[in-house]
This record gives C-alpha cells, structure tokens and sequence, in this order.
C-alpha cells in the first residue's frame, strides 16, 4: 500500500512541474519568432508554380507575394519559394498552418525568411611580376 501511495504522491509532483513546464513552453511558442512578413517555404515540388502557391497561401491572410524561385537557364523551379504577408501575424499563422503540410504532393517546410547577406567584393586574380608580365592564376581544375 506505500508503494502506490508514493507513486500517486510522485505522479502528483511530476505532473504539477510538467504543467508548469508546459505553460512556460506555451508561452514561449505563442511568442512571435517573425521579425518580418516574408517567410521561406522549401520542399516544393518542380511543378509548383506562383499560382499554386499563391492559392494555398492564401487563406491565412492578404499576401503581398508569392514568388517561387525559378532557374534562370530552365526556368524550372529551384524548389524554394518566398510569401510575403501585410502584417507579421498573418505570417506567423501561415507559418503554424502551412509548415510540414502537402503541397502537390510534396511535405513543405515554412520558416522566417532570412535577410540576404551582401556578397563580398570580386578580387582580381592577376597580379604583375617584376618583370612587367601579368601572371594570372587559376583557381580549381582547368580541363
């Protein structure tokens, strides 16, 4: 009879501290992670066009765009896309509704766009001897 009584009096504790736990998990998770309306969505299908996108977007708020990223020598889907949303909130729906959901046939991924990173500057790759030639040197395998 102790013994049970001391797992009640333990499954009690736990489940007090778990409620605990789960309120603090809550509330962080409700918390907004957007800083941005813009949201990545990858995992697309190579059939998934703007339209397609657009309409299954839709639903969660007023998009501002719906772009999937194209190659520019095909003009076939890269598999990504970019949704921008009017207010983060809308977004932040769309990112709970929509992530790891079906899109043409495909499990898709939604998460806060990232701000594009500047590219560095191209250096020269020739540089003049002492001789007065220019020597050129190649990078990577030439063949």
């Amino acid at each position: 009879m102790a013994f049970f009584s001391g797992i009640r009096r333990i499954l009690r504790e736990s489940s007090a501290t778990s409620s605990v736990l789960y309120s603090q998990f809550t509330s962080i998770r409700l918390s907004s992670t957007l800083t941005s309306p813009k949201l990545f969505v990858s995992g697309l299908s190579r059939l998934t066009t703007d339209e397609k996108l657009r309409e299954a977007f839709t639903p969660f708020g007023q998009l501002v765009d719906a772009k999937v990223i194209t190659d520019r020598v095909s003009g076939r889907s890269k598999g990504f896309a970019f949704v921008t949303y009017s207010t983060i909130e809308e977004a932040e729906k769309a990112k709970e509704g929509m992530n790891a959901k079906f899109l043409d046939g495909w499990v898709i991924f939604v998460d806060p766009a990232k701000p594009r990173e500047p590219k560095p500057p191209l250096q020269s790759q020739s540089q003049t001897s002492e001789t007065g030639f220019t020597v050129n040197k190649t990078i990577g395998w030439c063949g």
